[in-house]
């Protein structure tokens, strides 16, 4: 495939291999994208800006909805593009096509609710006949920096809200997963989007992140991937808008009174869904020292049954990671935390880049596989003696995007609510749950700012105050 920017499909001649992570064939060749594109797009992009500025928002409505509706049409090329690349199984692949035309949907929405509020200036001593209101505008140019584990989706949890807050959309799409990105961009040339007022460049993530960040007419930076990469890009792009999706380490606190068949089930979709390829994945489960037994009598069973394999086959409920090199990663936290005395009850086996679903028991919570995100197919269990202490060791990690807990008590539901500190809490089910209407971020090193579209158009809009100084007639 090409990349389009400037107006146009472009191709270069150096170029870059997209291959399926289950088999390592080629799926699809790239452009390697220079920093001199991001500056030529870019200066079409300062156009385009303009015009979406001066599109009403009914307009910016219908264009979303007709390519949400475009997504819909090609349901099927689009998963099977998605799983080529990326590895999932198609049966996530489609889920996450029909999440994508939703995130469109609800970014049509959010079109016609851009508005300002007013303000009671004469409340103010001395403010008599002062009317006050604000307006909201586009930033401008928008750059999109998407990760790997959800190529489309995430790619229009960005572009949505950019567009229909009447941005133009620089898209910069993950190296190893550019061709859902670039499907997106037909699609939404198709519905109308102004060919000056998109682009999305493919290439190396050091180079082409560089230079977004130090390009001054990109005014707003979102940004999905690792809190190390994030903090790079904070500091590079100064006084640019930033929203920052970064990292987790999800915990799932499983208290004495907890359904644990219910938790079982929560945590066999949370910890391995998309091979564990997830930031608020289910990764640190605390259990209650009193049920721990029970509570993996019920998930071992659930978890055996995860088959993997050929991500397009009926049968496979697990596909592979999206490196080889990531999958063995994953294979040596899992012997380091064994060495240093876990309990490998299931898993661990790596297989190219098929990493089996893992459980582990009796984890030391200061191990790595604990305080650093996974970002694979296994759960480190940690036993705890009660609520404070599993809300404590919850706490004790940079990371603060998702936790959840079960219990049937009250109190302690409203007690994890008030101390866990993440951007996502869910009582009775697992850290790995988001729809697209909810506000999604995370605390401390978690991120920066929220998404889902009615608030990332916030996001993605200056505020102005208006002041009308009207005269004050004399008695």
């Amino acid at each position: 495939m090409q990349m389009f920017f400037a107006g146009r499909w472009r191709d270069s001649a150096s170029k870059i291999d997209i291959t399926s992570p289950y088999d390592g064939r080629v799926v699809d060749t790239v452009p390697r994208g220079t920093p001199a594109d991001i500056t030529k797009a870019v200066d079409t992009l300062a156009q385009g800006a303009a015009v979406m500025r001066r599109m009403s928002a009914y307009d910016r409505s219908q264009i979303l909805r007709k390519a949400a509706d475009g997504l819909r049409a090609r349901t099927e090329d689009l998963a099977r593009t998605i799983t080529a690349e990326e590895g999932k199984i198609l049966a996530e692949s489609r889920a996450e096509v029909a999440r994508s035309a939703e995130t469109l949907e609800v970014s049509a929405e959010e079109a016609k609710r851009v508005t300002g509020e007013m303000v009671p200036l004469d409340a103010a001593p001395g403010a008599a006949g002062k009317i006050g209101f604000t307006i909201r505008q586009p930033c401008g140019v928008v750059a999109a920096i998407t990760p790997f584990n959800f190529p489309l989706n995430l790619v229009c949890h960005k572009v949505g809200p950019a567009l229909a807050a009447g941005n133009a959309i620089l898209i910069k799409p993950a190296s190893n997963t550019p061709l859902s990105a670039l499907r997106l961009v037909e699609v939404l040339l198709e519905a109308g989007v102004p060919e000056t007022a998109i682009a999305c460049v493919t290439g190396p993530g050091g180079e082409l992140g560089a230079a977004i960040s130090d390009e001054p007419r990109i005014r707003k930076i979102s940004f999905t991937g690792s809190a190390a990469v994030g903090e790079m890009i904070c500091r590079r792009a100064g006084l640019k808008r930033v929203t920052m999706e970064l990292g987790g380490n999800g915990p799932v606190l499983i208290l004495d009174d907890a359904d644990l068949d219910l938790a079982a089930r929560a945590i066999a979709t949370g910890g391995y869904a998309n091979a564990g390829q997830v930031c608020i994945s289910a990764q640190r489960i605390l259990t209650s020292t009193k049920i721990a037994g029970d509570f993996l009598d019920a998930l071992k069973p659930r978890v055996a049954a995860i088959t993997t394999g050929d991500p397009t086959a009926a049968d496979i409920r697990m596909g592979p990671m999206v490196r080889q090199d990531e999958a063995l990663r994953v294979g040596e936290w899992i012997k380091e935390a064994v060495s240093a005395g876990a309990e490998l009850v299931s898993g661990g086996q790596v297989d190219q880049a098929i990493c089996a679903p893992t459980i582990l028991d009796r984890v030391d919570p200061q191990l790595r596989i604990s305080r650093e995100e996974l970002f694979g197919p296994a759960v480190a269990i940690t036993r705890c003696h009660n609520v404070r202490e599993a809300i404590r060791i919850a706490n004790d990690s940079p990371y603060g995007l998702a936790a959840g807990i079960f219990t049937r008590d009250l109190e302690s539901a409203f007690r994890f609510v008030r101390d866990v500190d993440a951007g996502n809490l869910h009582v009775n089910w697992s850290t790995q749950w988001r729809v697209d209407l909810m506000p999604y971020g995370g605390l401390k090193h978690s991120g920066l700012g929220k998404e889902g579209p009615k608030y990332a158009v916030r996001e993605m809009t200056e505020e102005k105050l208006v002041v009308l100084h009207l005269p004050v007639e004399a008695e």
